[in-house]
């Protein structure tokens, strides 16, 4: 089973002074969470920081009752008592911080999209009756997750000459100038400028998308689907995204217009995401 980073035991006499670990409610570390310790009166006796491991270790306490107030960017502050022996140790355990606004991240660092398991795709209508589905089977992306959401960001390219609808005749004519116009712009490439709370779990991701030499402002409807370990000793985080494209706000104009004035192709493109993205750089897989 897997279980998250713990900080290294400490031998009894290095552990005089307050001690404790500083957790999400995933069981993930609070880097330099900071502990502020202060007396019956309400005078502040120290201030610590957490390390990378999220521990905390102070310099010996004076016998007695203490109040602990723990805080970090982007949690929501706890406080707690903690009771100092006559060997000035204070044992609080693990304190766990709640993310502000009850919304967990995926720890903090690179993540790197996997494209064997991330799904890339755009949906169009056809003739006004059904749907016809694209995806790219080449494309790369980076997500650094900051200390608090809004500090985090996203950068992602696809190669538009990996457009697959199924059909290769369709396939030629979407990399052609009428679309993706490949032979001048092979690449479509994303990168955000900001993030916002939008519900529980749910986020809008701003940014900037370049498709067929043509620079727009797009925003994603993200979803946070959660953390999970994977058979290579990693660990992957999952999100979903969509947003919805006008063609003409890329110069990608043809049509043809059958009986009774109905457009072959409807004039808006339904973006669908499912990424799976990896803890620092791609495990090696079999």
């Amino acid at each position: 089973m897997y279980t998250s980073p713990q900080a290294p035991e400490s031998a009894p006499s290095e552990r005089r002074g307050l001690h404790a670990l500083v957790r999400t409610k995933d069981g993930w570390a609070v880097r330099h969470a900071i502990v502020t310790v202060t007396d019956t009166h309400g005078g502040q006796v120290l201030r610590a920081e957490a390390d990378a491991e999220g521990a905390v270790l102070t310099a010996p306490l004076a016998p007695g009752v203490y109040t602990v107030v723990v805080t970090a960017a982007g949690y929501s502050p706890i406080a707690s008592t903690a009771i100092a022996t006559a060997s000035g140790t204070a044992e609080l355990g693990t304190l766990v911080l709640a993310r502000q606004g009850g919304v967990e991240l995926p720890p903090p660092g690179v993540w790197t999209v996997d494209p064997a398991h991330s799904k890339v795709s755009a949906v169009a209508q056809h003739l006004g009756l059904s749907s016809v589905q694209g995806r790219f089977s080449a494309f790369s992306g980076r997500i650094d997750v900051g200390a608090t959401a809004e500090a985090s960001g996203v950068v992602a390219e696809i190669d538009a000459t990996s457009i697959d609808t199924g059909n290769g005749t369709r396939d030629d004519h979407l990399r052609s100038s009428d679309f993706l116009g490949v032979e001048s712009h092979p690449t479509i490439s994303y990168r955000s400028i900001g993030l916002s709370a939008a519900g529980p779990d749910r986020w809008t991701l701003y940014g900037v998308l370049t498709m067929s030499g043509i620079t727009r402002s797009v925003d994603l409807d993200l979803t946070y689907l959660g953390t999970s370990p994977d058979p290579w000793g990693g660990l992957r985080a999952a999100f979903r995204a969509v947003t919805e494209l006008r063609r003409e706000d890329f110069a990608m104009n043809y049509n043809q217009v059958v009986q009774a004035g109905i457009s072959l192709i409807g004039a808006t493109l339904r973006v669908e995401l499912d990424i799976q993205a990896v803890q620092g750089e791609l495990p090696p897989q079999t």
